[in-house]
């Protein structure tokens, strides 16, 4: 398949890219960029797509935490198609599928030119079955208005999302060549703390529900109408933790602090620069060493596995399982669907949700049983902790995270270990003996961190996937400000950085 790749490579090419910077950028350009791409984000995202009917279904509602985007606006696609994209060329690359050597300059502009291309395939993939399936559905009245058929406005939805899709594909590469980090990453981190700054202020009632959605808002409707002897009853202390959400606000205050303390522990090699006499430091290897990115990939994969069976089921293929709504609620596709609260694992709570499902609408929905119940809970398990292993593995090795790319890069800023000579296979076999385990056991911990998080429930509902993303995309941003601060002062660091 490589073979077809080189041979396709002159039309990636050929696809608009924004350019790498070829000198230094300062660090308030890098931050101006970087703000800029930000608020352009949040315009995009109150651009309503023209003629999409109110009854139109937002298929990634429940995966909006680690997909961003905005349901019913330009680009409702979010970073879906990118994480997608590069979840499938990490797979072909990391099964050897293609073969391509990624520290070399030339195999390396051949995966990113593949990989835009695949964005682009990726942005039409999952913009026509929302149209086509009826989920994104054409408004009728326009069409009447303008005197068209449906089929010319589903056309004029198709195009405002691959318009859409692309522009984030382009703030994408923006953020990540002239500003401070990834711009996947500033619109999780963007979309989530809107989220959970909404969770806690919102005073909006739901329609199928008495209180409002914000926790603030509620605690305030419970003072109101509730006494303290109903409080303090078994019933009342679990309406509170549940209903209230205070055990959503502990959960969340632990996990934050959880994955600082995490971001935080470090293996340190120690090096000594080989021109500089007397000159040491130490290189960190941080236990979440390929940061919380592997859980995107684990939850987008389950999100297209998800969606795939609900366009499935529409068409009358059953098997895999039926949904009410876009929630599964048998078969294969209910075992794969994420935890994403008490109310989807802890047996009365499940079926309780299940008899608001049949009031809601209007159809006999039995209850899974105690076993399948836990057999749900314990396949979420296996997908985050078997996946994060696994999907932080693919992008060590293809994101130039692994030991032989990192060793090159330190003997080329002339960095050595103490009594050894300077050689790159040197640094490579110490690196060896710490990076692979390091990877396999922070994948491990972040999946655990995530299913502890999903299992308890979280501020505005933003999931533990969101919820960690968020804290470790805030916990790196603060490291990236460091580092670009620190390189502003001292250029000889940029030097050691391998950034010039």
């Amino acid at each position: 398949m490589d073979e077809t790749l080189r041979k396709l490579q002159p039309y990636f090419e050929k696809i608009p890219s924004v350019a790498r910077p070829k000198r230094h950028v300062p660090f308030k350009e890098k931050f101006g960029w970087t703000i800029a791409i930000l608020l352009l984000y949040f315009v995009l995202s109150n651009i309503p797509l023209f003629g999409l009917s109110p009854q139109s279904i937002d298929l990634f509602a429940r995966f909006r935490a680690f997909f961003a985007g905005k349901g019913g606006t330009i680009i409702a696609l979010g970073i879906g198609p990118i994480v997608t994209a590069s979840v499938i060329v990490q797979l072909l690359v990391g099964a050897g599928i293609i073969e391509l050597d990624l520290t070399d300059p030339d195999d390396q502009a051949a995966y990113q030119d593949f990989q835009r291309f695949l964005v682009l395939v990726m942005i039409a993939l999952e913009a026509l079955p929302q149209i086509l399936g009826g989920f994104m559905k054409p408004n009728l009245e326009i069409a009447k208005a303008f005197g068209v058929s449906p089929a010319v406005i589903s056309a004029l939805l198709f195009i405002q999302l691959f318009i859409g899709g692309v522009l984030i594909v382009y703030m994408d590469e923006v953020v990540s060549k002239w500003g401070i980090g990834s711009g996947v990453s500033l619109f999780i981190l963007a979309g989530i703390s809107q989220a959970i700054v909404t969770g806690l202020i919102n005073w909006v009632v739901p329609s199928h529900s008495k209180l409002p959605a914000g926790i603030i808002p509620r605690w305030i409707w419970i003072a109101q109408h509730m006494s303290a002897s109903q409080l303090l009853t078994l019933a009342g202390i679990k309406f509170i933790l549940i209903d209230g959400g205070v055990l959503a606000i502990i959960t969340t205050t632990i996990i934050i602090l959880l994955v600082v303390y995490a971001e935080g522990t470090r293996v340190e090699i120690p090096l000594s620069h080989s021109f500089v006499r007397g000159a040491r430091g130490r290189y960190p290897l941080k236990l979440i060493y390929t940061s919380v990115l592997p859980m995107i990939f684990v939850r987008a994969l389950q999100a297209n596995i998800e969606i795939f069976g609900l366009i499935l089921y529409r068409h009358g293929i059953k098997f895999l399982g039926e949904y009410v709504g876009t929630q599964p609620i048998s078969g294969i596709m209910y075992l794969l669907n994420p935890i994403r609260g008490p109310n989807n694992w802890i047996p009365s709570l499940v079926k309780e949700n299940y008899r608001l499902m049949t009031e809601t609408y209007h159809i006999h929905i039995p209850p899974p049983p105690n076993w399948m119940i836990f057999l749900h809970l314990l396949t979420d398990a296996t997908i985050l902790i078997i996946g994060g292993v696994l999907f932080s593995i693919f992008w060590m090795e293809t994101s130039g995270m692994d030991p032989k790319t990192i060793a090159d890069q330190l003997a080329k800023s002339g960095m050595q270990i103490p009594g050894f000579r300077k050689n790159p296979k040197i640094l490579e076999r110490v690196l060896e003996r710490y990076i692979p385990k390091v990877t396999v056991v922070g994948g491990a911990v972040i999946g655990a961190l995530t299913l502890i998080a999903n299992m308890l429930g979280t501020i505005g509902h933003v999931t533990g996937t969101g919820l960690l993303l968020a804290v470790s995309i805030a916990y790196q941003y603060y490291e990236d400000l460091a580092k670009e601060q620190l390189t502003e002062m001292h250029p000889m660091i940029r030097k050691i950085l391998g950034e010039e």
